[in-house]
Parts: structure tokens; sequence; C-alpha cells
């Protein structure tokens, strides 16, 4: 039968739809498949509640790399990042930090608590930047494949002398990182609780781990990478929520002439002498192709697509002990009006912390106690939920006067110890909402409508094993060469033409495009080369 197109990347999330933009923007004749009725994957914006257009399961755009906005031309089409320049973090003890885009002003608020911290932070803030800065190298280049003995020689020297010139301050700094809980590498710089525990927050973020569990620091670290269009750490809100950068992406790549095909779920691979020549549809149309890229979990990518007798048996037993449980859910929420947070009533601040990040359960013990209870099988009887009111800045996704609220909650393990999800759903929500009422007296009068996403959600309606959003956990011994397996370090495969390009792969998780792009750049390479697929 004769091939039909260059490449077919199966799942239309954003790294999906990356790979397919550049491979297109190469020339290859690129199919996208998607399971569902849109494009996006966990990058999506849906209407829920009528009227109200919720980011489902993402809300906020930090690490997207400025090579994929510029390369693809995504402001070109469409793609536009809203400020998000505050945090305000709200103790238990109805205490608060107000961290605002005003450099000054956050001193100030930080000195409230403790000059010491607030000389402190910017100290923080420039050692974190230098590290971040040092590991960019790591962001932008794949990990040299450590099965593959002296292949990959050329990439381990690069990796090498990046290292050596580093900066002795910032390379203990980010051996710290790699090693420590985000609570005692805090711990060096500050010593009031409600800074150390804002901090340790982006720390725990997706991950099962508490401030104290080692690592911690590193999924820190990890989000301390971003940038947008070359501004280091800055974070915005996507205009339609982050389903506008998955509408942004496909228009790039179908601009290049890459076909998408929604409602196109794949049930396998069409697959010759070791060999990938195709994909089976679920309606059993066969379509066929020089290679298929895979920007799924990597037990749907391994077991489920290729399937177990067509890998090898230590591959396969690594996929089956890959971590990939969730441990948050997402809660959206349609408000009559804006909520009034009760810290802040009779202070002098404007109003301007709307239009930004809202933490709720700023104290390091609250976060270890919500860790205890996912620990034991239990989502935690008192969330942390960080939100946001996206509405504020895009006003086009509420109707008139109306918000819509997003909160991201810590913990909900992916399997409870004593019921399921579908039975402890509602009461999810609940305990969610009754958390939010300790910090928004009105958030009962003012809600209009819920929907509430936990991992067994994800995992259901995505198809993201385990509802993890990162599609597997960010610790040392899932990253870098090793993510997903010591096999497959990189975006090629055991079975020749057959790449992975998802949150899995090097160097992870979040709206970053990034394994999408390396992985485009590695397949280019397999073809300029004529050794497509060959591991």
């Amino acid at each position: 039968m004769t091939k039909q197109y260059d490449a077919i990347i199966i799942g239309g999330g954003h790294n999906g739809l990356t790979c397919a933009a550049y491979l297109a923007r190469a020339g290859q004749r690129v199919l996208v498949l998607e399971k569902r009725y849109l494009v996006g994957g966990a990058t999506v914006t849906e209407e829920i509640v009528p009227g109200f257009q919720f980011t489902v399961f993402s809300y906020l755009v930090s690490l997207l790399r400025t090579e994929v906005i510029q390369e693809l031309e995504l402001v070109k089409h469409g793609l536009m990042l809203l400020p998000f320049e505050s945090t305000l973090d709200m103790a238990p003890n109805g205490d608060y930090l107000y961290r605002a885009a005003d450099h000054w002003a956050t001193y100030r608020n930080m000195a409230r608590h403790s000059r010491r911290d607030a000389e402190a932070y910017d100290e923080y803030k420039l050692r974190m930047r230098h590290v971040a800065h040092a590991v960019r190298y790591m962001m932008n280049h794949a990990p040299p494949n450590l099965n593959l003995a002296g292949a990959d020689a050329p990439a381990l020297a690069g990796l090498a002398r990046h290292l050596q010139h580093m900066d002795r301050d910032v390379l203990h700094t980010f051996v710290q990182l790699l090693t420590m809980s985000a609570a005692d590498f805090l711990d060096q710089w500050f010593e009031t609780d409600i800074v150390k525990a804002a901090l340790s927050t982006s720390g725990l973020i997706g991950s099962m781990v508490g401030p104290y569990s080692p690592g911690s620091a590193l999924v820190l670290l990890y989000h301390y990478l971003g940038e947008i269009d070359g501004v280091y750490r800055d974070w915005r809100f996507a205009k339609g929520g982050t389903g506008g950068v998955a509408r942004a992406l496909a228009r790039s790549a179908q601009s290049f002439g890459a076909e998408i095909r929604t409602n196109a779920p794949v049930a396998h691979l069409l697959i010759q002498n070791n060999a990938v020549r195709g994909v089976v549809l679920e309606d059993e149309e066969e379509i066929w192709a020089d290679a298929v890229i895979s920007s799924l979990t990597p037990q749907l990518t391994y077991l489920k697509l290729a399937g177990e007798q067509n890998l090898p048996a230590d591959l396969v037993r690594e996929v089956k002990s890959w971590n990939s449980m969730g441990s948050a859910g997402k809660v959206n929420l349609a408000l009559d009006r804006l909520p009034e947070f009760a810290c802040m009533k009779g202070t002098t601040h404007s109003q301007a912390y709307y239009a930004g990040a809202f933490s709720f359960g700023a104290s390091l013990d609250y976060l270890e106690r919500a860790y205890d209870d996912a620990k034991y099988g239990a989502y935690s009887a008192r969330p942390y939920i960080d939100a946001g009111i996206i509405s504020v800045a895009d006003p086009d996704i509420a109707p008139p006067g109306k918000h819509v609220m997003t909160c991201f909650v810590m913990y909900a393990p992916r399997y409870l110890k004593e019921s399921s999800w579908p039975e402890q759903r509602a009461a999810f929500g609940d305990t969610v909402i009754n958390t939010l009422a300790e910090y928004i007296p009105n958030i009962h009068d003012i809600l209009v409508g819920r929907q509430v996403n936990t991992p067994w959600d994800i995992e259901e309606r995505i198809g993201i094993t385990g509802g993890n959003i990162f599609h597997g956990e960010l610790r040392l011994d899932q990253m870098f060469g090793r993510r997903p397996t010591s096999r497959t370090g990189g975006y090629d495969t055991p079975l020749h033409n057959y790449y992975i390009c998802g949150s899995s792969a090097h160097p992870g998780g979040a709206i970053s495009g990034a394994p999408g792009r390396l992985a485009a750049m590695q397949i280019l390479n397999d073809v300029g080369q004529g050794t497509m697929g060959n591991s």
C-alpha cells in the first residue's frame, strides 16, 4: 500500500501539535489524530456552565518556550498572553503575603513579616535566576541516551563542558535543588513560615510530595525554568484560556500543511519486522506513514499501542513501574461576582490583586498535614488551593459582570484507600468550597456553578494514565536521560520509525512545547541521515 504521510502524530495535545507544526514546517506531510472532538489534550477551554468558559485542566502559561512562540509564529495565529503580575498568599491564621509587580511594594509587604526575609528575597531570586539560566541548556537539548554506550558521546561531552563552566556557587545550588526538600532549601534563605510556605508551593504543584519531602526542591526548580518571550519567571494567562494556546498551535500546524483529524482514536500500530508502518483506528481504518509519533503516556504509547509482545522485556518492566499517579484535582467555579477576601478587608491595597494568583493555605505545617492525608490514601481534609480569576484578565470568558475562578487543589491521590472517585467527587468538591469559605466569606453566595475534576476524571476524559498532569512524577529517577525509561531517554524507541513527543519525554510536563520541539528536531535529523527511527 502506498504510504500516505511522512508522519502521523497520535494525540493532539499541545506537544503533539508542536511536533506536527515543526515537521510540517520542514516540508513533511503530517497527520494529527486526536480521539476527542477538539485538540489540546489537557490544554483546553470548554463551556461547562452555560456562558462560562473553563480552562478545564491546565490554567497558566509559564514554561512555553520562546523558540516555540517565535518559530511557529504563534502570535500571528492568535496567541495572546495576558498579564499575571501578583500573588496573594493567605495563611490559615488570617495573615497574608502579597507579592506585587512593584518590587518595592513586595519588599514592604515582605518586610511586614521580616525585614531579613525582605532583604534575602532579592538574593534568593537572583541565585534561582542564575541556576535557571544554567539549566536552560538542558531544557533546549535532548538528553544523552545513556543506553547507547558510546553512541551519545558528543551529547555527553557537551553536557560535561556545560557543567564544567557553570559557576561554582550556582552548581552547588543546583545540586542542592536536585536532592533537598523545598522547606530545607528555603530554610537557608528565610526565617518566617508564611514566606517559606508561599515559596515552597512551587515545589508541590502536581507532585506527590510535601514541603519536607526530599526531591520537592527539584519540582521547585522546574517551575523556576519558565520564561515568556525571554522574560524570566514570567507567568501569564492565555486569552481564551489555555485552549487559546492549543488553537494557535493547531492553526500554525495547518498553515504549514499539517492535517488534523478529531474523533479519530487510534487502536494500535501497524508493525512489520520491528518497524512501525502506520496506525489502525478504532473503526479499523488503516493509515500508513514513514514515522509515527506518540504524544501519549508511556503506558499507552508502549503497552497499548505497540503491545508488550513487540517490546523488550526490560522496557516493559520499566514502563509498568513508571510513576504517573495523579496527586491533584482541578475545581472550576462560575461566580456571580468577585469574591471578597477576608484577609484584605481594611487594607490599603488596591484591588489589583484580583488579576493575579491566590494561594490558600500558606503554612508549612498546613501543607504537610494536607500531604499526610494523601500519603494514607485520602484526599486532603483541608487542601492547599492555588487559584486565579482568569476572567479579570480576560472578560470574554464569562458573561458581563460574572467571573470564572480556577482552583488547582492539592492533594487528591489517584486511588482512594476506602472509596472511589466517582463516589467521592461531590464530597471532594464540597471540601474545596468549604475550605475556600474560610478565606472568602461570600463564596457560597456568589457560586453559580462548578466543575470538579479528580485524577480519575483526568484519566477517563483525556487519557492521561493515572491522571498525572505531567504524564509522570517530576523526580530525579524520572528526569533527564531516564524520562521516561533508561532505554528511551530521548525521543526514539526500540521500534523503528516510532517516536515519543509528549510530557513524559524530556524535559517534562507543563505547557512548554519543549518535548514536541526536541522530538521534531530528532526526527528531522534522522530523516536527513536516512536513519528514520533506527535505535
